[in-house]
């Protein structure tokens, strides 16, 4: 098993299917009366946020302490990075901790590689700028395996934001090793030139949403991150709806068999309505219930299952 999860270019078809193997036992706790392992007992994962965020935060924490490891949480509003700490400084007191794991989210695109060099723990990548999210594409994974019954094979449409979205990077590289066919779909304006080729050969890219929705067996649906963008990338959220939204009509162009994802939050309205987020296509809600069980996997194999 690999040391840090920092890409999903860190995991091979072996590690990610153990991982995902590892899941599913996983998620057989959630069903006991004493939903707990004393896998990681004496343990500690730190969870470093300097973003805001409520999913991953709580389903890491939520996950490292179903294993018993001690959780502590960091969040950079209300600490010393406030009064000018860097991020080095804070890898320097969290290693004098004797963290064993550090969970970090940053804004700044390669920081959970720069905080490898720094600690001697395992470091988990809980999403760095616009680079990458790899818990999230393993959890993603997880679902269409569990609803679809295989990954190989499965043609996956990722629509929307592409140009910002660390989720989108991280599933073209898992989903691509594991045999999955991607196919990005979104406008001109938010499809980075290359950025197909140059993360997995053999992903196309699409500027027709309809188009695609016939061949899909997943549809995964991307926010738009208007908090990051500083230009008009599309001109409305009323036009960006109208060809980039999955409504109830584009969703009945689906195969019968396909299902609709979301990482959250969701812009209900704009990237998906009410009649698809909450249809029984949908697994938004599956999504966040499996993070859980892959994210103690994660732990798990990082920090108990290697032997370190």
């Amino acid at each position: 098993m690999i040391k840090h999860l920092l890409s999903g270019a860190d995991l091979d078809a072996a590690t990610a299917t153990e991982i995902l193997d590892t899941a599913a036992e996983m998620a057989t706790v959630a069903g006991r009366e004493i939903k707990k392992l004393p896998a990681l007992r004496g343990r500690t994962v730190v969870n470093l946020f300097y973003e805001d965020s409520t999913r991953t935060r709580i389903s890491f924490e939520a996950a490292a302490k179903r294993l018993s490891a001690d959780v502590i949480n960091f969040s950079a509003k209300g600490s010393s990075v406030t009064k000018g700490e860097s991020l080095k400084d804070t890898a320097l007191t969290l290693q004098a901790m004797g963290a064993d794991a550090v969970v970090v989210r940053h804004p700044a695109s390669g920081a959970p590689h720069r905080l490898a060099n720094w600690v001697d723990g395992s470091v988990v990548n809980a999403g760095d700028g616009t680079h990458e999210h790899p818990t999230q594409a393993l959890l993603d994974a997880y679902t269409m395996r569990a609803r679809l019954g295989r990954l190989a094979g499965l043609s996956v449409a990722v629509v929307g934001d592409v140009l910002h979205s660390r989720v989108a990077r991280s599933n073209v590289l898992l989903l691509s090793t594991l045999g999955a066919k991607v196919t990005l779909v979104g406008p001109p304006t938010l499809i980075p030139v290359d950025i197909a080729g140059a993360l997995a050969p053999g992903t196309d890219v699409s500027y027709d949403l309809d188009s695609v929705l016939p061949n899909a067996d997943v549809v995964m649906m991307l926010r738009v991150q208007r908090e990051r963008m500083n230009d008009s990338y599309f001109p409305s959220a009323r036009e960006y709806a109208r060809r980039y939204g999955l409504d109830g009509p584009r969703m009945r162009r689906l195969p019968e068999h396909a299902i609709v994802m979301h990482p959250g939050p969701m812009n209900r309205g704009m990237e998906i309505t009410a009649e698809v987020a909450d249809s029984p296509r949908s697994t938004i809600v599956e999504q966040v219930t499996n993070g859980v069980s892959v994210r103690m996997a994660v732990l798990y194999l990082l920090l108990g299952g290697n032997n370190r």
